[in-house]
């Protein structure tokens, strides 16, 4: 045989376009398998059924277990005598449903949206907590601040080492006393942070008569006021990188919340102070400011040629979100006599 003129097999087999290994049982013999057999992959005797994973996904999806690990509920079932799949099985299952993620995010996205709305001072507090860097790296402190969103008075604070609902407990009761709400005419909105849904405070409330609304998870825009004050007190020119320790960090916010309440004029309450709205001591300076316009017009009344200036007023409504406005009227009929 002439091997030098030989053609290589797998040159023969490209050019045929035949595999080399059925090239290779055609030689020795073998059977090919039966064409129902050759068609897709083969099953194995492992696989679970349609039945036995829909069984497992109700148990992952079920009230008891959608908060819970795969790994948790795995152990769980084996303790109560119950074998369904491994581990891995039922992360697998879950991501082949778009499940992968933990079950309550998934529900996050049926939270209602909160609608608030405040047109006197002492209606609607919101209340939350920001850190504030130590003297060391990872060291911080914790600002409590409960502000009334009409007035943007802050009614109460204070700052500790650690987030307790003990402590939130604490402060929102004093705030509530010092402010002498009545039972049922207050409504206090917050984040969903654990002292914010701790039981301590929610039993409190209840007690107090006092309602509570929480923003939706990852929303920062439902809580909106207090991120506001949080902003102002960290972008203020004299706020330190970092606080030498937790009575210097007291010392700077009481002068903080200090010039916030009676000295800041805020640009949402028409340039008036938190203080004079929240204890209704504007109007005589809002007639104060309508004089003292009306009597630069009658001195210049050519420098007003375009129109009278106008004084702005105190909003009659604040919210958080604000709905469509045929809903707005409706509320405003039910709570502004």
């Amino acid at each position: 045989m002439d091997y030098k003129n030989r053609i290589p097999l797998s040159k023969m087999c490209n050019a045929l376009q035949f595999p080399r290994a059925s090239y290779y049982r055609v030689i020795s013999g073998k059977k090919s398998a039966p064409p129902s057999v050759r068609t897709g992959r083969s099953v194995s005797v492992r696989k679970l059924s349609e039945a036995e994973e829909a069984a497992i996904l109700q148990v992952l999806n079920s009230p008891r277990f959608c908060d819970a690990a795969p790994a948790e509920i795995y152990a769980t079932l084996l303790d109560e005598g119950r074998y369904y799949c491994s581990v891995r099985t039922m992360y697998r299952l879950l991501k082949r449903k778009g499940l992968q993620l933990q079950r309550r995010q998934r529900e996050a996205r049926h939270y209602d949206k909160p609608e608030l709305l405040a047109t006197k001072p002492n209606e609607i507090w919101s209340w939350d907590i920001t850190k504030l860097k130590g003297p060391a790296k990872w060291q911080y402190f914790l600002l409590y601040t409960i502000m009334d969103i009409y007035s943007r008075y802050i009614v109460g604070w204070l700052i500790a080492e650690r987030e307790s609902d003990e402590l939130a407990r604490e402060l929102i009761a004093e705030t509530i006393l010092r402010q002498e709400i009545v039972p049922g005419t207050l409504t206090l909105h917050a984040d969903r942070g654990s002292s914010m849904k701790s039981n301590t405070v929610a039993q409190l409330l209840c007690d107090l008569g006092v309602r509570k609304t929480h923003s939706r998870p990852h929303v920062s825009n439902d809580n909106p006021f207090s991120e506001s004050n949080f902003k102002t007190l960290k972008y203020r020119p004299d706020f330190p990188e970092r606080f030498g320790s937790i009575y210097d960090a007291r010392a700077h916010c009481r002068r903080f919340i200090k010039w916030y309440n009676a000295e800041h004029r805020h640009v949402g309450i028409a340039m008036f102070t938190p203080e004079q709205v929240h204890y209704r001591n504007w109007e005589p300076l809002l007639k104060q400011r309508e004089r003292v316009l009306v009597m630069a017009a009658n001195a210049h009344p050519e420098r007003f040629v375009k129109g009278f200036p106008k004084v702005k007023i105190i909003p009659d409504a604040v919210w958080i979100n604000k709905p469509f406005e045929s809903t707005v009227q409706q509320m405003k009929s039910i709570l502004i006599p």
